[in-house]
């Protein structure tokens, strides 16, 4: 059976920092990241997902977030809101709001803290879908959640209309392959680490939703595309020429890095609330020489 259910993007969407200066979300700094985006060439935007920080936002500060971003993307690329919660309530007020103030799409983390159980999931994923109008993409990252989606989830789900994809973070590829193979024709799948995008493609991903593009739009992109196009030659050997990047922006728990890394290019000032904080000295000089052996600084 043919996938009848819409795709939301195909290339790279860049899950994108939030800026904050003293304290405060830093709007300037937001909209300047946005446009430099769009202007590399990115295929979508990902608006307070977990690089956004979201899970230190308050309910104003998430709100007031997701509406100048899609006031100021203005529909020129496909635009998805980090809605999700350990509270499936609260995850749903969000979602509406988001879907009132234009997104094309929800990003819907798997409850964090909680480790529901697969019953729990399935509530938890179908009562959004039922309570909201826009196309629903799961997110799979169980080092940060502490509960993996399993495959009878992913099969109960992917039977509703709106619940459109699956972000994958969770870096196993043999789970992965086997989540192409019994959902791939009902459900879009991106991948959700920067260091797997070809392998993921190869699969037939349509995708990826990345951390690294804050700091490389035009080449996640042009990666994608090769692999887009069938060229996973040239997606390999773009994959690999930045593997050495890609990891250094993961040496500490994710946005730590790539907000150090966005603050030496100028992009924001690198502020991070707590409770991330600086990266350890050791590992912030590691950094600085990996992107000055790329050239980024």
């Amino acid at each position: 059976m043919s996938k009848q259910k819409p795709t939301i993007f195909e290339g790279a969407a860049t899950a994108i920092i939030t800026p904050f200066q003293n304290g405060v979300m830093d709007f300037d700094a937001m909209g300047a990241h946005i446009e430099q985006q769009i202007a590399a060439g990115i295929d979508a935007l990902v608006i307070a997902g977990t690089t956004g920080e979201a899970s230190t936002l308050s309910h104003e500060e998430h709100c007031d977030l997701l509406r100048f971003a899609a006031e100021k993307i203005d529909g020129r690329v496909p635009i998805i809101a980090g809605t999700g919660s350990n509270d499936t309530a609260y995850g749903i007020e969000l979602s509406r709001y988001a879907c009132d103030v234009g997104y094309d799409a929800l990003l819907i983390v798997t409850p964090y803290y909680n480790k529901a159980t697969p019953k729990g999931l399935i509530r938890n994923f179908l009562d959004t879908a039922d309570a909201t109008n826009k196309p629903i993409i799961l997110y799979n990252v169980p080092s940060r959640t502490g509960v993996n989606i399993p495959l009878s989830v992913y099969r109960e789900v992917a039977k509703h209309e709106r619940i459109v994809a699956v972000k994958e973070a969770s870096g196993n590829l043999s789970a992965i392959a086997q989540l192409f193979d019994e959902c791939g024709d009902m459900l879009d799948i991106y991948s959700g680490n920067d260091d797997q995008i070809v392998p993921i493609m190869a699969l037939g991903g349509k995708g990826v939703i990345s951390v690294v593009s804050n700091i490389l739009p035009r080449e996640t992109h042009d990666l994608c595309a090769a692999c887009l196009a069938g060229d996973f030659k040239t997606g390999a050997e773009m994959q690999l020429k930045y593997l050495k990047l890609i990891n250094a922006l993961f040496c500490e728990v994710n946005p730590v890095p790539v907000k150090t890394a966005a603050g030496l290019l100028g992009l924001c000032n690198g502020e991070l609330r707590l409770p991330l904080c600086e990266m350890e000295d050791a590992n912030r000089e590691k950094l600085i020489g990996v992107m000055r052996a790329y050239g980024l600084i």
